[in-house]
């Protein structure tokens, strides 16, 4: 009976000595608990400020995805109308070289036109001295230009080429046509007759 006895009192005591730790652990749980909470009531006000955060950067990224698509839809708008601006461009140029090709293909490298028959007793009576002057120079001295003449005759650019263009039209000149300035040179005819007006003086 007395052993039966101290064997129940060491169960009770650590029955006791459980309970103390179950109680001991419960308290810290309870105090864990607390901490936890604690940590909730702190942590809420982080998670609503990211919340919020997270809200405006979506609403930042929303709004620059848009301006973005915006902006590149301008661009693209822009880029076709560069491509329109190149391509009338392209067919301007290529219009204008097809225009070259043919001037210069049909270009005459000297033109005698117009054809003017002159008459001896004719083809002198209605020229200036200046005029004169100018078919002997050419006559002697070979083709030359405006610009080479003027410095001859001393006259004004406008009035030499105004000059040249009459001797030429009237039919005293021939010009070459190949570059510019123009060369003119004395037609033939006209410079068999002024020889023969020269033997004629002497």
């Amino acid at each position: 009976m007395l052993s039966f006895n101290r064997e129940l009192k060491r169960e009770a005591e650590k029955l006791d000595s459980i309970t103390f730790k179950v109680e001991g652990n419960s308290a810290k749980a309870d105090t864990s608990l607390k901490k936890i909470d604690n940590m909730e009531k702190r942590i809420k006000p982080f998670e609503e400020q990211i919340g919020a955060i997270t809200q405006t950067i979506s609403q930042t990224l929303s709004q620059n995805n848009t301006n973005i698509l915006s902006g590149l839809s301008g661009l693209e708008l822009k880029l076709k109308d560069i491509e329109s601006t190149q391509e009338t461009l392209r067919v301007k140029i290529t219009g204008f070289e097809e225009q070259i090709q043919k001037i210069t293909i049909a270009r005459p490298e000297i033109r005698s036109d117009p054809v003017i028959l002159l008459k001896r007793d004719k083809a002198m009576s209605t020229l200036t001295d200046t005029e004169i002057s100018v078919l002997e120079m050419l006559s002697k001295e070979g083709a030359k230009t405006a610009p080479e003449i003027k410095e001859r005759v001393h006259l004004s650019r406008e009035h030499t080429a105004r000059l040249m263009k009459k001797l030429y039209e009237e039919g005293y000149l021939e010009r070459e046509a190949g570059k510019i300035p123009f060369r003119y040179s004395i037609k033939k005819e006209m410079e068999n007759l002024m020889q023969k007006t020269e033997s004629n003086q002497s």
